[in-house]
């Protein structure tokens, strides 16, 4: 059965997958594939604009990702998995599309200035240049419809700039891809910073109980209560942004709010139940991903063939472009 529109998404090979990967893309992502063609990228080029230092780690990462993507319920069988470095069309198309976009337009993009801040980077060519080769990723597919987070957007809408500057020039190529966002807030880290593996202020999915319990009770929540009486704020306090997505009882996280709310209860006595419940709903993800770890070889053949899968479609689109812009094979 054809489906009506085709989406590519992906992640940077960064480390395991954390807590806000697992309720702001991974399951909407594994609710879409039956009802889009779904195209999963491993940005693997991506992780170098940030951490190009250390390329020993890169390959333990990717599989950590792939492990924790079908653990989570991404399915190879109903997607394509592709591992981006092993498509060199990618960065082909990357170089052609930065003709099309200016330096000051790269240097407004709202994670750019960010990551230069909270990261301490000096700013390289590559980090400038991450938009153009995340506008490659999508258009190399002809992706109609792009799983963002809110912070994404204003890379989404480079890309809708670039593919429309392009078609004005070349003639109708790329769809404007439009986003899917998720219907969870985005979580905030256990510091109450945005959630990013670099932060160290996750919960991966591959944590132990006893790991998890540990990073929930010594989470950032009101720094204005000295004591367990003290009526407490619930707004901008992550704990009660956590039971809010994960505890299945809402009455129980109502009842909590009201009663911190009145100092009535204790951090600790939220934090220990909101480690239950993260770890009962983390419980079989941890077990199917420690399965499939155990056969790495076969997690390599899994991207492989999704890979394989996917290098005639980027060809042929950079192929058309290619002639489009007057360059001949």
């Amino acid at each position: 059965m054809e489906k009506p529109g085709r989406i590519l998404t992906g992640h940077r090979p960064t480390g395991p997958r954390h807590i806000g990967h697992l309720v702001g893309t991974l399951e909407t992502w594994a609710a879409l594939q039956d009802q889009y063609e779904c195209f999963f990228l491993i940005a693997d080029l991506h992780v170098l604009t940030t951490d190009f230092e250390h390329p020993q780690n890169i390959q333990g990462n990717i599989l950590d990702v792939l492990a924790d993507w079908i653990a989570s319920g991404i399915d190879p069988d109903r997607s394509t998995l592709i591992l981006q470095s092993a498509v060199t069309a990618h960065s082909q198309l990357t170089t052609l599309l930065g003709m099309l976009v200016s330096v000051a337009r790269l240097s407004r993009v709202p994670t750019y200035k960010e990551q230069l801040q909270q990261l301490g980077l000096t700013p390289s060519l590559g980090l400038l240049a991450y938009p153009v080769l995340q506008a490659a990723d999508i258009l190399l597919y002809k992706a109609d419809r792009v799983p963002v987070g809110e912070d994404q957007l204003p890379h989404l809408e480079l890309t809708r700039e670039i593919a429309r500057r392009f078609n004005q020039l070349y003639g109708e190529t790329f769809p404007e891809p439009q986003e899917i966002l998720s219907s969870t807030p985005r979580l905030p880290g256990t510091d109450n910073r945005t959630m990013h593996t670099s932060y160290g202020n996750a919960i991966a999915l591959r944590d132990t109980p006893e790991v998890t319990y540990h990073k929930v009770m010594s989470m950032y929540t009101d720094p204005s209560r000295i004591h367990a009486n003290d009526p407490g704020h619930v707004e901008g306090n992550p704990v009660f942004a956590y039971h809010e997505v994960f505890n299945p009882d809402p009455e129980q996280v109502t009842e909590f709010k009201e009663r911190y709310r009145q100092g009535k209860i204790g951090d600790v006595e939220v934090k220990r139940r909101l480690a239950e419940v993260l770890n009962e709903r983390l419980s079989p993800i941890r077990k199917r991903r420690a399965e499939l770890l155990k056969d790495p070889e076969t997690l390599r053949e899994l991207l492989k063939a999704g890979t394989d899968r996917a290098r005639p479609l980027a060809e042929a689109t950079l192929a058309e472009v290619e002639k489009k812009i007057g360059l001949l094979r």
